[in-house]
């Protein structure tokens, strides 16, 4: 008869066993050399429809349909991004910097936007929602920093740096290597005992993309759930219920010198 009360030497023992055998199994098989290749996703595959999946997304798939063609306002022009300066960089850094409204009671100093957050250009005419997640596809938040102002002018040096990125309340002259030439914020010559609001993203508020300077912020407020693409949506929807259709215009806001 087996005593059902296991001794504490007895169970040791078991325990060290089974590491042991489970130590002890080996297989016979070994990955010796992995490849790989791109498979492009184009209309190839049309041909071989699988009907059953088909099917089963038709509803979600006219429920999805309906929402991104839904009409959020007017684009009065059309407009693309790059650097230095563009319209679409432009208008989107403005919708940043007016949406520090709500942490501060006032626009920020400063808007920031990285040309590479920007993925696709706004046609004119109709902008729909599709629009909207085709041109912002990443979940990136609004973050409002306060910088020192020779922090702020690090933060401009890295600006200049990358050719420019999408800027709002600034003017910048930039060489042709990259270096800070000139800067203005608000008009004015920037002074480095001052203190300055930057509107930007959170991913930028970590240092992403050669923004260096920025995880130097005296103080970081980012709302949550506050999405670049939530805050262009609801732009371009309160210019539509206020008549007026959206647009943008270069202003010199990054200017390369010779």
């Amino acid at each position: 008869m087996i005593n059902k009360r296991m001794s504490p030497k007895w169970l040791s023992g078991m325990v060290w066993g089974v590491v042991l055998l489970l130590a002890s199994c080996r297989t016979d098989f070994a990955v010796v050399k992995v490849e790989g290749d791109r498979v492009a996703m184009d209309s190839t595959w049309d041909n071989y429809t699988n009907q059953q999946a088909i099917s089963l997304l038709a509803p979600y798939k006219m429920k999805v349909d309906s929402a991104m063609s839904s009409v959020l306002g007017m684009a009065a022009i059309s407009m693309d991004r790059e650097r230095p300066e563009s319209l679409l960089s432009n208008l989107v850094a403005d919708v940043l910097r007016e949406a520090a409204t709500d942490v501060l009671g006032k626009p920020a100093d400063m808007g920031l936007v990285n040309i590479g957050g920007i993925r696709s250009s706004l046609t004119q005419g109709p902008i729909t929602m599709e629009d909207a997640y085709e041109i912002l596809p990443f979940e990136n938040a609004l973050c409002v920093l306060k910088l020192k102002g020779n922090v702020m002018r690090e933060l401009l040096e890295n600006i200049a740096a990358r050719m420019g990125e999408g800027v709002s309340g600034v003017h910048l002259d930039i060489s042709r290597e990259g270096k800070l030439l000139d800067a203005r914020v608000g008009g004015l010559p920037l002074e480095d005992d001052r203190e300055y609001t930057v509107a930007t993203l959170d991913y930028l508020a970590e240092g992403n993309d050669g923004m260096h300077a920025l995880p130097k912020a005296v103080s970081r407020t980012c709302p949550p759930g506050q999405t670049l693409r939530l805050l262009f949506i609801r732009y371009v929807e309160q210019q539509a219920k206020a008549g007026r259709k959206v647009t943008s215009r270069l202003e010199g806001r990054v200017t390369v010198k010779e």
